[in-house]
């Protein structure tokens, strides 16, 4: 399966969100899963599957219970063909940046002058 098929449905780029925050249990994962998307556990260890077949989790048993973590190689590769796109919104961040400063800039000239005037 390709990686963006795998991240390309919510439930699982949800769990890799979770995942994300540091190790999880299965039940921790499978509750929040269910409460957010109403899933079966059944359903939850499908998603948690297709993560680990295709290499975006990991899972170590202890005891009764699996441990999923997040492995970062298929992200790396993702982030590698997003690089050929970065350019594109790089551009458009940076004229953002650029529109903020100057409102921010407008504004404390014009509170400097006493001419700011709060609005409610």
């Amino acid at each position: 399966m390709h990686a963006f098929d795998v991240l390309g449905d919510p439930v699982r780029r949800r769990i890799l969100e979770l995942l994300a925050s540091g190790e999880q249990t299965s039940g921790a994962v499978t509750s929040v899963i269910q409460q957010e998307f109403g899933l079966s556990q059944p359903a939850v260890s499908q998603h948690l599957r297709v993560l680990r077949e295709n290499g975006f989790a990991s899972v170590r048993a202890e005891g009764t219970r699996r441990f999923y973590t997040v492995d970062t190689a298929p992200l790396r590769d993702v982030d590698q063909w997003l690089e050929q796109f970065r350019h594109v919104w790089s551009q458009r961040l940076d004229a953002l940046e650029t529109e903020l400063a100057r409102g921010k800039r407008m504004r404390r000239t014009r509170r400097s002058r006493g001419e700011d005037k709060e609005s409610a």
